[in-house]
């Protein structure tokens, strides 16, 4: 499991976190396909909301210029990205920041209706990406549902060679379940159901994938 030691920054160093949201916003108008997911998961006010790698607080934000009174949480490992967050979500009942791992969430069981995860999962390694959609699962309540953006098989040709630097880059080891399709797997072992996509999305990076997948609404482990 990662450790505070070698855990990877949003862009892979930290000198360079002050030009994450300018470099996603030019490159993958990221709060576009935030706007999106959040849709796709037909949130309502009710919903108690968590979004895992919260990065620098885009889709908190999103979420609550929607619905002001919506109850959200962020984690993320790295503090510096999360006062970022903290900045840029700042407003009357604004949502809970906490600094933290996605393999180690400190939450109790079943006490979200959904879960957000975007352009996280490929910065961990197989068995952090199963420990971390576990800890997803065991949060959720019954029927609840986690959305995730990230990268998935390039979809053409020109997203195959644009994803090139994805996939022989310097942390490439942990991009490659995401580029050969492997995450509605993983999704399915950590005990998700209903796994679909629902958008591939072309970027400069190669093809961003919007999917989901739902707790059940009876999980043996909890009779």
């Amino acid at each position: 499991m990662s450790t505070p030691r070698d855990y990877i920054p949003a862009l892979g160093h930290d000198f360079l976190t002050p030009l994450y949201d300018p470099l996603v916003r030019f490159t993958m108008r990221d709060t576009a396909f935030k706007r999106r997911l959040v849709a796709q998961a037909n949130v309502t006010g009710a919903h108690r909301l968590l979004d895992v790698g919260c990065g620098t607080g885009t889709l908190l934000a999103l979420v609550g210029s929607e619905m002001p009174n919506a109850r959200a949480v962020g984690i993320d490992g790295d503090l510096q990205i999360l006062a970022i967050a903290q900045h840029k979500t700042r407003r009357p009942h604004g949502p809970t920041l906490v600094q933290a791992f996605s393999f180690a969430l400190p939450f109790a069981t079943g006490c979200f209706d959904r879960v957000f995860s975007t352009l996280m999962l490929h910065h961990l390694t197989r068995d952090e990406k199963l420990a971390t959609l576990r800890e997803i699962v065991r949060v959720l309540r019954p029927d609840g549902e986690l959305h995730v953006a990230d990268w998935g098989p390039p979809h053409n040709y020109l997203m195959r060679i644009l994803s090139l630097p994805l996939r022989f880059g310097h942390h490439s080891g942990r991009v490659q379940d995401n580029l050969a399709g492997a995450v509605p797997s993983l999704f399915r072992q950590a005990g998700l159901e209903d796994v679909r996509d629902h958008a591939r999305l072309p970027t400069l990076f190669g093809t961003l994938v919007l999917c989901s997948g739902r707790r059940p609404g009876h999980d043996h482990r909890d009779a």
